[in-house]
C-alpha cells in the first residue's frame, strides 16, 4: 500500500509539472496583451499549484475516518455555499459560477464535489443494507446527489452537474445499488436535463453547435475547430515546448478548457499518450487502494476520487478531439485555474492518506500474527517440557 501511495503522488505530481510547462506556454501571448506580462498568468498559476500541493501534504496525515463525523454537515455547507453562488456571483459568459474572496476566487463546484464523493462513501457504507431497497436506500442517496448537482446545474453549468451524478451513480452501483435502479434514475435525468438544457440559450447553443459541428456555428465551432488544428499540427512528436501557434490568441482558453489541443501540437500525438498513460497509473493505483482498503468508506472514497480525476481527463480530451460537445470542464492537474487544482491536490492527499493507514494497518496485523505465532510456539514448547517430564 505504501507504494501506491508513492504512485499516486509520482502521477499526479508528474501531471503538475506538465501543467506547469504547458500553462507557461499556452498563456504566454495571451498574459502579455491582456496584463504587459508575459508571466502574469503563470505566476498566478504557480501560486496555486503551490498552495495545493501544501493541501495534499496536510491531508495526506489526516486521517480519513475523520471525514466521517463531518460529512454531512460539510455537504449541507456545500449546498448553502452553492445558494450563495446562485444570488452573489457575477455573470461571466452567462453563468454565475464564481465567488469573489478577495484574495482568490473560487469554483464551489470543485468544492462541492469533493465533499459529494466523501459524503456518499460514507453513508454508502452506512446504509449498505439498505442499498438494494429504493425507498429506504437508493433514493435516501441519491437526494444528495440530486440537491449539490441541481444547484450546480441551474448556475448553470451543466457539464459539472451531468458527471456529478454519472461519478455518484457509478459509485452507488459499485457500492451495490440495483442496476435498474441506476437506469431508471439515468433516464429520468436525461429527459428532465436534456429538456431544461435545451431552454437555456447557453447550453442550447453549445449543443446545437455540437450537432452542427464545422457548419456555420459561430464562436464554439470556431474553437473546436482551432483545438483539432492545434492537435493536427502536432503531428507524431510535437513542434516543441513554446512554439505553439495556435495559443497566439487563435484558440480561445488555450491555456484553460482546451489546453489538452496545445498539449498536443507542442509535443505531439506520443506526449498526448503519455499523459493519458498517467492518469490511466493514477486511476489504476487508486483502484488499487480501494481494493485493498480495509473499510467501505476507504473503498468508496477511494473509487470515488480516482474515478473522478479519470473521467474529467478523458471527457476533456473528448471534447479538445471533437467527440463531446463544447464544456468549460478543465483538464484535471494540467489547466490553468485556481479552486480545481487546490482541491484536486487535496483529493489526492486523501487517496494517499487511505493507502498509507491501510499499509499501518497491514503493518500491525502482520505484527500482531508473529507475535501470535511466537507465543504459540512457547505454549508449545512448555507442553512438550512438561510432557517429557511427567514421562520421566
Amino acid at each position: 500500500m505504501k507504494k501506491l501511495a508513492i504512485t499516486v503522488f509520482f502521477a499526479s505530481f508528474s501531471l503538475i509539472l506538465i501543467g506547469l510547462i504547458i500553462v507557461m506556454s499556452a498563456s504566454n501571448t495571451y498574459s502579455a496583451a491582456k496584463f504587459d506580462s508575459s508571466f502574469h498568468l503563470f505566476n498566478s498559476h504557480l501560486s496555486r499549484v503551490v498552495f495545493g500541493l501544501l493541501m495534499m501534504a496536510v491531508f495526506s496525515f489526516i486521517p480519513y475516518e475523520w471525514y466521517k463525523k463531518y460529512s454531512k454537515p460539510a455537504v449541507i455547507g456545500a449546498a448553502l455555499l452553492l445558494i450563495i453562488t446562485l444570488i452573489f456571483a457575477p455573470q461571466v459568459k452567462g453563468a454565475g459560477r464564481w465567488l469573489n474572496l478577495g484574495i482568490i476566487t473560487i469554483q464551489p463546484a470543485d468544492i462541492a464535489k469533493l465533499i459529494l464523493i466523501i459524503h456518499l462513501a460514507y453513508l454508502i457504507e452506512r446504509k449498505r443494507e439498505d442499498l438494494l431497497d429504493f425507498k429506504k436506500g437508493f433514493m435516501y442517496l441519491f437526494i444528495w446527489v440530486l440537491i449539490i448537482a441541481g444547484l450546480i446545474f441551474i448556475q448553470p453549468n451543466v457539464s459539472t452537474a451531468a458527471l456529478i451524478v454519472v461519478i455518484s451513480l457509478t459509485m452507488l452501483y459499485v457500492g451495490g445499488a440495483k442496476l435498474k435502479h441506476i437506469f431508471l434514475s439515468s433516464f429520468s435525468l436525461i429527459l428532465a436535463a436534456g429538456s431544461f438544457a435545451m431552454i437555456l440559450p447557453h447550453s442550447r447553443k453549445r449543443i446545437l453547435g455540437f450537432i452542427g459541428t464545422f457548419g456555420e456555428g459561430g464562436e464554439l465551432n470556431h474553437q473546436l475547430k482551432q483545438g483539432i488544428l492545434s492537435l493536427g499540427s502536432g503531428g507524431i512528436f510535437g513542434v516543441g515546448i513554446g512554439n505553439s501557434r495556435q495559443s497566439n490568441l487563435f484558440l480561445p482558453e488555450a491555456y484553460g478548457d482546451f489546453i489538452f489541443a496545445i498539449l498536443g501540437e507542442e509535443t505531439g500525438f506520443l506526449g498526448a499518450v503519455v499523459v493519458l498513460l498517467f492518469y490511466i497509473v493514477l486511476f489504476v493505483a487508486g483502484i488499487l487502494i480501494a481494493k485493498k482498503a480495509k473499510d467501505k468508506f476507504g473503498q468508496m472514497l477511494a473509487f470515488g476520487i480516482s474515478f473522478s480525476i479519470i473521467i474529467y481527463a478523458f471527457v476533456n480530451a473528448a471534447v479538445a478531439t471533437g467527440l463531446f460537445p463544447t464544456t468549460g470542464l478543465a483538464l484535471p492537474f494540467i489547466s490553468y485555474g485556481g479552486t480545481s487544482i487546490i482541491f484536486l491536490s487535496a483529493s489526492i492527499g486523501i487517496l494517499m492518506n487511505i493507502a498509507i493507514y491501510n499499509h499501518q494497518t497491514e503493518k500491525d496485523l502482520e505484527k500482531e500474527k508473529q507475535k501470535q505465532k511466537q507465543n504459540d510456539i512457547e505454549v508449545l514448547k512448555q507442553s512438550t517440557f512438561a510432557f517429557q517430564r511427567v514421562k520421566r
